[in-house]
């Protein structure tokens, strides 16, 4: 279950910015995930809940956008989107494709909550 160290990879990002920019706590964690990068959303829920208590996201939301895969037609050169099996080109129906997206995974966005400023003055 490599989703358990995508997940660590994830949360030490996030809390390092989280801390940079003094959160009290991460509301919300948006992640993009290619649907050719073999990740289980499951699975990334299931670390996330495992790995979150105790830090500052414990209790945020995770998002998970997925991002279907397209490919460039290395005969044609046509662009296509696809579902995980079937890649032939859309337009020439040659085999010869690269995947151009669809292995992504990022962090997209994190949504904090930020300590109150004290009032200065008398």
């Amino acid at each position: 279950m490599h989703e358990f160290s995508l997940m660590t990879g994830v949360l030490d990002a996030v809390l390092v910015s989280a801390q940079e920019n003094r959160a009290r706590r991460i509301v919300e964690i948006k992640l993009v995930v290619g649907e050719m990068a073999e990740v289980l959303d499951d699975a990334m829920d299931f670390a996330f809940e495992a790995l979150s208590p105790g830090t500052l996201a414990e209790g945020a939301r995770l998002t998970i956008v997925k991002l279907a895969p397209k490919s460039r037609c290395l005969a044609c050169g046509a662009e296509f989107a696809h579902d995980r099996y079937h890649f032939a080109c859309a337009q020439c129906n040659s085999l010869a494709t690269e995947l151009i997206a669809g292995r992504e995974l990022y962090i997209e966005s994190m949504e904090i909550e930020t300590e109150e400023q004290k009032p200065v003055g008398p």
